[in-house]
């Protein structure tokens, strides 16, 4: 919420916004935005939901550490980013998450045919995936000119709903 307060505030008022512990106009509707998009796509996904929480839940961290690995902390004078700080590089952050995604994958082939469709439907899935993880994180770095432990849990989030949202539209229960 913070973050949208921020991005909302316009350039000269964003870190102001940022700071306030006061949760503004921008941060409600944020929220209450996140939430109606996040329940739609449950309830569309039905059946599809056990598969793709974990989807999503990776696209959501993947984009987290993409960010930290490639984008400034935006409050440089105060402190250095406690998530840089501790920061053992992508391909140490990622490993629990690939293991995760990997069991997923496989269980979604396991109960599924492995046919040329299902095929093209789990490589549908995971592109959109990876095309958001990247996307979000950069559209946040340019609106705020850099990232905090707020925009970090931003894209997160923005990331899962628009991944749940990506997959109820690709997974069409029978």
């Amino acid at each position: 919420m913070d973050t949208a307060d921020g991005i909302g505030a316009g350039p000269s008022k964003r870190l102001k916004a940022m700071k306030d512990s006061r949760v503004g106009s921008m941060g409600v509707q944020s929220l209450v935005i996140i939430l109606i998009l996040q329940m739609a796509a449950i309830i569309k996904l039905d059946v599809y939901a056990p598969f793709a929480f974990p989807l999503a839940a990776f696209w959501g961290r993947l984009s987290q550490i993409f960010a930290i690995g490639n984008y400034e902390y935006i409050f440089k004078n105060e402190s250095s980013s406690l998530h840089k700080k501790n920061w053992k590089g992508i391909s140490k952050e990622i490993r629990p998450s690939l293991i995760i995604i990997f069991l997923v994958i496989i269980f979604f082939l396991y109960n599924n045919n492995i046919n040329t469709p299902n095929i093209y439907l789990l490589i549908t899935c995971l592109a959109t995936g990876l095309l958001t993880s990247l996307l979000i994180p950069h559209l946040i770095n340019r609106s705020l000119g850099g990232h905090n432990g707020d925009s970090y849990g931003a894209g997160l989030i923005i990331t899962e709903t628009t991944n749940l949202l990506m997959l109820s539209i690709i997974l069409v229960p029978n």
